[in-house]
């Protein structure tokens, strides 16, 4: 990755982008009816807001694998914004033009931050401290008493 000395997550120009969907996000959740305040606004909201935070978190990161895991998650949230926008155009909350304009930002940042992710795979930042596999902690073994009463 690059020399983290002066720049952070801020400079990168996939977090401004995303930056510009979260805004937009708010702006139109802003907008949407009252009945859509803890539905469809909720939601974009969140989701755009995932968006910014799992690049952060991401570039936080050390490992390149631990980097990767949210910016995908991000990428994922990315996606769900731009089908919230949809939606929004679907019920008539906005017309056609605006959902252009919201759906060239978005793809924008996709490109942007796929773009990203392409560099910091290539750069494999602590794969020679500590290899090429992710870290994963052992998985919680459950076991069901079949004498428990609750399994009847």
């Amino acid at each position: 990755m690059e020399s983290r000395g002066q720049r952070g997550f801020e400079d990168l120009d996939c977090y401004k982008l995303a930056l510009g969907v979260l805004k937009e996000a708010y702006a139109l959740a802003q907008k949407l009816p009252r009945v859509e305040r803890y539905n469809l606004a909720d939601q974009m909201r969140r989701s755009a807001a995932s968006v910014t935070l799992n690049v952060a978190e991401g570039y936080g990161r050390y490992h390149y694998l631990d980097c990767l895991r949210f910016y995908y998650v991000a990428r994922g949230s990315l996606t769900e914004t731009l089908s919230a926008f949809i939606t929004c155009e679907a019920v008539k909350y906005i017309d056609q033009t605006e959902l252009a304009r919201l759906r060239a930002l978005a793809h924008s940042a996709l490109r942007s931050l796929n773009g990203y992710i392409r560099y910091v795979r290539k750069q494999q930042q602590g794969r020679k401290e500590f290899g090429s596999q992710m870290l994963r902690e052992d998985q919680p073994i459950y076991v069901v008493d079949p004498n428990d009463p609750v399994n009847d």
